[in-house]
């Protein structure tokens, strides 16, 4: 089988999810192949694009609450930037290793997830991805379109009856608010990757304007009376380790979901290189940077509003300006709609394509999951806990033996090697048709390790746990795997090592 990329095609698909100049051979199956899961030629984003993704995805209300809920842990904020460091240190290392696959062939993440699954097997790694994206692409619609839905009712409080007036849980005006805010994601998603990329290059440093003068408002406002802590220190000494380590894990399991994505943006990076650095720039630079002047602003709200609060959308309702609230509604707005497009329209609409390529192209499977995402009425999943504890942690269950499964195989049992015409072939001439394409080790490896991040979830007695079932899933899933793929790791030590796919 090939080894490399042929890029001397005379054709150019223009289609949703970028164009491409690889040769189609005769032997590539419809079962496996369309020009949106073909190997991207040329790649051609820069460092720049991967910070302004890493931008678009921590810059969001959920970011924005999130980070503040750190430094409400009790700990201090010394220690809090200590853990986000280290957290967020990880998530790097493990974004750089998960991004190789996908930008050394240009595939996106359910396509290599064919290397480990098989060709046909990778459709369960993308289905479980692709519902956990749809559900959270709904909660994220739902957030977004409660910010706008304050803001409406600031500036027309005549539209008050219509939230009287409910249907299936949600009230008329939210309906208004949840599908204006769905048209508008589909409106960016529909102009193809390009579009979602200038979407994202302005997104992120608009909403860091925003975040600055907001942050310098409030202090202003605070007459400087402003702390990065949130809450009373009860922890301090060897007290304070717990809470730290769990604080560090929260931040990885709060990029659990992207990085496991991440692949599919990788895809579109010119070298290994300029991956790494939009990396760098965009998780400990950025994250770190947000996370502060976060915390700055979410404190100053105290002194400012006699209450902490920590929705930015309703500290700058409150503002007297009406152009500011507008200003910082829309940002914020646009900043959800931002990450709710990276993280969850555009990888189930590979998901989803991977499923029957030949009846589902990359637009046809991002609106599929578009009108899940209603259908499931997201807003009833947000406002019962028990439910979208149920529903999320358990889809949250397989993310880090996921993770777990194709680091080893890519790493320590494919040993970097891939096969890219293997990838589109349905039969046993392709490497990765194991058996009936499907690789049961990789099957095998997942189950039990999926097993017990539930138990670890649900069972009272483990709820400390519950914090690290990334991790545990994680090192469970790779475990499994590389214990049971003993007798492909020997063959593939016999094979010289041939990366294929440049950088």
């Amino acid at each position: 089988m090939s080894q490399t990329a042929h890029s001397d095609s005379a054709g150019t698909g223009n289609h949703g999810a970028g164009s491409t100049t690889f040769e189609r051979r005769p032997e590539y199956s419809d079962r496996l192949y369309n020009q949106d899961l073909a190997p991207l030629r040329p790649q051609t984003w820069t460092w720049y694009n991967i910070f302004a993704f890493w931008m678009s995805d921590v810059h969001s209300v959920g970011g924005y609450v999130f980070a503040g809920s750190l430094f409400a842990l009790g700990i201090g904020p010394v220690p809090v930037l200590i853990s986000l460091l280290l957290g967020i240190l990880i998530v790097n290392v493990f974004c750089n290793l998960v991004s190789r696959p996908s930008q050394q062939a240009g595939v996106p993440y359910p396509v290599a997830s064919r290397l480990s699954f098989g060709v046909i097997g990778a459709n369960v790694p993308a289905i479980i991805r692709g519902l956990i994206a749809v559900a959270w692409y709904g909660i994220q619609t739902f957030l977004a379109s409660s910010a706008l839905v304050i803001v409406l009712l600031r500036f027309f409080p005549g539209l008050q009856p219509l939230s009287q007036v409910s249907f299936l849980g949600l009230s008329a005006l939210g309906w208004t608010g949840f599908m204006l805010m769905w048209v508008l994601q589909a409106v960016v998603f529909w102009f193809g990757m390009n579009a979602i990329k200038r979407f994202i290059d302005f997104a992120g440093p608009a909403v860091y304007a925003v975040m600055f003068v907001l942050a310098i408002y409030i202090t202003v406002r605070a007459g400087g009376n402003v702390s990065l802590s949130l809450a009373e220190v009860r922890y301090t000494g060897t007290a304070a380790l717990f809470p730290m380590l769990t604080a560090t894990a929260l931040v990885v399991s709060y990029f659990s979901g992207p990085m496991l994505n991440f692949g599919d943006f990788s895809r579109y990076a010119r070298s290994a290189g300029e991956v790494r650095r939009g990396n760098f720039w965009g998780l400990p630079v950025n994250f770190l940077l947000f996370s502060l002047v976060t915390v700055i602003t979410t404190s100053g709200t105290i002194p400012v509003f006699g209450k902490l609060i920590t929705d930015p959308i309703a500290i700058v309702s409150r503002i007297d300006s009406s152009f500011a609230v507008v200003l910082g509604a829309f940002t914020f707005i646009t900043a959800t709609i931002g990450i709710n497009i990276v993280a969850n329209f555009v990888s189930p609409a590979f998901d989803f394509s991977n499923v029957a390529p030949k009846f589902i192209s990359w637009r046809t499977g991002g609106f599929i999951a578009a009108v899940a995402s209603v259908f499931i009425t997201p807003w009833n999943l947000f406002n019962n806990p028990t439910v979208i504890h149920f529903t999320l942690d358990a889809l949250a269950a397989f993310i880090g033996p996921l993770f777990g499964i194709l680091l080893t195989d890519f790493y320590l049992v494919k040993r970097g090697q891939i096969d890219l015409d293997s990838l589109y072939i349905a039969d046993a001439r392709s490497r990765y048709w194991y058996r009936n394409g499907w690789n049961t080790t990789a099957i095998w490896a997942l189950v039990p390790a999926v097993l017990m991040g539930l138990l670890i979830a649900f069972i009272p007695g483990l709820s400390a746990l519950a914090n690290f079932a990334w991790f545990t899933g994680l090192i469970l899933g790779a475990g499994f795997y590389y214990a049971l793929s003993s007798a492909e790791r020997r063959s593939a030590a016999q094979v010289a090592p041939n990366l294929g796919a440049s950088d």
